[in-house]
């Protein structure tokens, strides 16, 4: 892993070795700029003085996590890489939550107004809020990358699934418009499929009920890969349970009807929709964008005998790849998404009438929730020195958080080493 540096005018040079690195800050020849990604500014050295090299950004798009990578065109080093961990999924189940609480409210209070939802217009290009997420991450992090290297082009995986061979595999021809359902009705199909009996307690010759083998409160679909039958008191006892903890009894049960079911398609529909969306806004930066396929990735990882990962992946996108990949001290770092809190005021429950309400402040003392701290603290049953996040409360009694604890910590005892930036960062083993 190398460490990205800055010239004294906070222009990007080449990234240098760590040892590199701690040479030039034990020297005091160079201070630290930033923390995540560990960058050094240089306290003498400028731009024109230095011989920087070109750098190529390499994208691997992907539904839950992104894969980036740094590499040097003329060596092939891969010099940083990332793995960007999407929230889109929690963004979905919160406008969910708070979808409920307003119909709720408005069914209490204004139950006769005339509804509105068709007056609503929204811009060429929209996205869902939960797509919209994963482009917007993508779209931080190369303009960071551009601002501590000297980066001069792109490369992007540009793939599309095909989530009907995904389901079944020798599809073709008219197969693809006639589809799963194609001369059945939902309930009728649900019958032959299942034999006519409760999938769960394998009852026959009773009232059968369509049912979700993962709950559509946690986030399964109505397709009908994962809907099967159950009389009304399976279907009751399941509620919204997840099916290997409902069928722990019944192991035979639950390997049959998984094996019956589909793996769902929403990971690759989040992929296909945004796509094309991420490929316009990145060739917004001015830089040279290059796209490839994810056959020619395989391709390009497979030849260079290098093992799958989504940094590799990412290093082996596009036609651009170097005949030779230097990968060796690799680690890559891991960014999650966390959001930049929350504007809600007024916190309800869960029937929608108020329990407390937020401060505006955002800050106090000058430290903010989600900020990476570094506490030294010199007696008491924590006594110690610890790194990790912070979140605030609005009296001198702060929680700190760290992998394995958290407690309270007074803020007189804190020094800010990150700032909140919607982040979290961890370094791979």
């Amino acid at each position: 892993m190398r460490i990205f540096v800055l010239d004294k005018n906070l222009k990007p040079l080449d990234p240098c070795h760590p040892a590199r690195a701690r040479e030039l800050l034990k020297k005091r020849r160079a201070k630290v700029f930033k923390r995540y990604p560990f960058t050094i500014v240089l306290q003498e050295r400028t731009v024109e003085k230095s011989v920087t090299h070109s750098h190529r950004i390499k994208i691997d798009p992907g539904s839950k996590t992104t894969g980036v990578a740094v590499v040097v065109e003329e060596t092939g080093r891969v010099t940083n890489a990332l793995l960007i961990s999407h929230r889109g999924q929690q963004i979905k189940h919160s406008l969910y939550a708070r979808k409920a609480l307003r119909r709720g409210r408005r069914n209490r209070k204004t139950r006769y107004r005339q509804p509105r939802f068709l007056n609503r217009n929204r811009k060429t290009g929209w996205l869902p809020p939960s797509l919209e997420t994963r482009i917007a991450n993508i779209e931080t992090w190369v303009r960071r990358i551009r601002k501590i290297c000297p980066v001069t082009a792109i490369s992007q995986e540009l793939v599309s699934f095909d989530t009907q061979a995904l389901q079944n595999p020798e599809v073709s021809g008219i197969e693809y418009q006639q589809g799963e359902l194609f001369g059945w009705e939902v309930k009728e199909y649900l019958l032959a499929k299942w034999g006519r009996k409760c999938a769960y307690c394998r009852a026959e010759n009773i009232p059968l009920e369509i049912e979700h083998i993962i709950a559509k409160s946690k986030g399964g679909s109505n397709r009908v890969s994962n809907l099967t039958l159950a009389c009304r008191k399976c279907n009751e006892a399941k509620g919204n349970q997840p099916i290997e903890q409902f069928l722990k009894q019944k192991p035979d049960v639950l390997k049959q009807i998984l094996a019956r079911a589909k793996a769902p398609l929403k990971d690759a529909a989040a992929v296909n929709a945004t796509r094309w969306e991420l490929y316009r806004r990145l060739q917004s930066t001015g830089l040279p964008v290059e796209v490839g396929s994810g056959g020619l990735t395989k391709f390009n990882r497979q030849t260079r005998g290098i093992i799958k990962a989504h940094w590799t992946d990412a290093a082996c996108v596009g036609s651009s790849t170097p005949e030779r990949l230097l990968l060796r001290g690799i680690k890559p770092l891991l960014v999650t998404a966390k959001g930049h809190g929350t504007r809600q005021r007024c916190r309800p429950d869960k029937y929608g009438f108020p329990v407390c309400h937020a401060p505006k402040a955002k800050f106090f003392k000058g430290f903010a929730t989600g900020d990476i701290v570094k506490a030294d603290i010199p007696a008491g049953k924590y006594a110690g020195k610890y790194i990790g996040q912070i979140a605030i409360r609005f009296r001198p009694s702060f929680l700190l958080l760290l992998p394995d604890k958290r407690f309270d910590v007074h803020p007189k005892y804190l020094t800010t080493i990150h700032k909140a930036d919607g982040y979290e960062y961890h370094i791979s083993k």
